[in-house]
């Protein structure tokens, strides 16, 4: 629904968010990449007797980071599941106010869980959590999620800016 879209061409601000976001994206792609490379090299030693010790530890942390890291990008760009179903006979000025309502609950649920998982990044250092096979603190995982959780703050401002333009001014959107 906003007008980055799928488009990054914004200026400013806003243009730098938007190739922000698309960058963390990217990178969370990289790291799901990289799990399905220790999970290949893992089955392909494994048929020879020797798997690769705590792959399914690398998977577990991989996937986290990397599913997190796709979010910021689903709000930014209005990727999120929806009900189309319900909202295609809307008018756009009621499928903005819609796309408001739900940037406003994105934004509120960020905010709290990027708070509360801080919170537990600190709790899983000050008690030393580490995987049981290869030891990596398991620490260092929430943190690309916590950011992760901030830019979803930060994509649910933008979402929430653009609907409300598109509320106060249906006139002036007429690209979408």
């Amino acid at each position: 629904m906003g007008s980055t879209s799928g488009t990054g061409t914004g200026v400013g601000l806003r243009g730098l968010t938007y190739r922000l976001i698309e960058t963390w994206a990217l990178l969370g792609g990289i790291v799901i990449l990289l799990v399905v490379a220790v999970q290949t090299i893992s089955v392909v030693t494994g048929a020879f007797g020797r798997p690769l010790p705590g792959d399914f530890e690398l998977t577990e942390l991989g996937v986290a980071v990397g599913v997190f890291a796709f979010l910021p990008y689903c709000q930014l760009t209005d990727a999120n599941v929806t009900a189309d179903i319900f909202t295609s006979g809307l008018n756009r000025r009621n499928r903005a106010i819609l796309v408001f309502f739900a940037a406003v609950i994105a934004l509120i649920f960020a905010v709290v869980m990027a708070w509360r998982t801080w919170i537990g990044t600190q709790d899983q250092f000050a008690y030393d959590y580490q995987t049981a096979i290869l030891q990596i603190p398991i620490g260092y995982a929430f943190i690309p999620i916590v950011i992760s959780l901030v830019l979803v703050a930060v994509a649910a401002v933008m979402t929430l800016l653009e609907s409300f333009d598109e509320i106060a001014h249906p006139s002036r959107n007429v690209s979408h």
